[in-house]
């Protein structure tokens, strides 16, 4: 099926922009400035939909060819105040949506792409299930590592609310702009194909092994 809306994911705020929590707003953003369909598209904030919206022309054909982009101004864990109001308004099923968030079980320049499935945790994802009523929904995971995977001794909850070292921003950002490549893919549906590619790794990036 066909996506019609990719919400990413993160929190509001110039103070938050560049931490790892808001690597969802990272993509929206890179994929706004892409202009898959020509030119650039323009993000208008959207107080009934409680979120900056924007709307850009997408390749292909079909009954819907252009694509919406959402950024929620609500803080995390409220992101489904944002998302669900939009679902209902312009009549999109949940499995037309793809949410674009962190991922700390995933080493920095991992991506994994997939449908439905448990939050993980992550409180913005499921706020969004809560919020509506499904959890059918497309997730695309961008890898900011964990902070005992790359050796840290620092709290979760300090470490997604900080920026990455430059050498993890460069992997994500590296990864952002495969999922860009492959976005042709994901809005036509044809998630496989794209799985196959964004699932690849960097030969660099391998998970530790558990108990070392």
């Amino acid at each position: 099926m066909a996506i019609r809306l990719i919400a990413g994911l993160g929190n509001p705020g110039d103070e938050h922009a560049g931490t790892r929590h808001n690597a969802g707003f990272w993509f929206v953003d890179a994929v706004a400035s892409a202009g898959l369909g020509g030119g650039a598209c323009v993000w208008k904030n959207e107080p009934r939909f409680k979120g900056h919206l924007t709307r850009c022309p997408t390749p292909g054909s079909g009954s819907h060819n252009s694509l919406w982009l959402l950024k929620p101004s609500t803080f995390m864990n409220r992101s489904g105040a944002a998302v669900q109001p939009l679902l209902q308004f312009y009549q999109i099923d949940p499995t037309e949506m793809l949410v674009v968030h962190d991922e700390l079980d995933l080493l920095p320049g991992q991506i994994r792409l997939k449908q439905g499935g448990g939050h993980g945790g992550h409180n913005g994802v499921r706020d969004i299930a809560s919020a509506v009523g499904s959890v059918d929904f497309w997730r695309l995971r961008i890898g900011i590592g964990h902070p005992r995977s790359l050796g840290l001794e620092q709290a979760v909850a300090d470490f997604v609310l900080h920026r990455p070292s430059s050498a993890d921003a460069h992997d994500i950002q590296a990864a952002l702009s495969r999922c860009i490549d492959c976005l042709p893919e994901l809005v036509l549906g044809q998630t496989g194909a794209a799985q196959r590619r964004l699932h690849t790794d960097p030969p660099s990036k391998t998970l530790p092994l558990k108990g070392t």
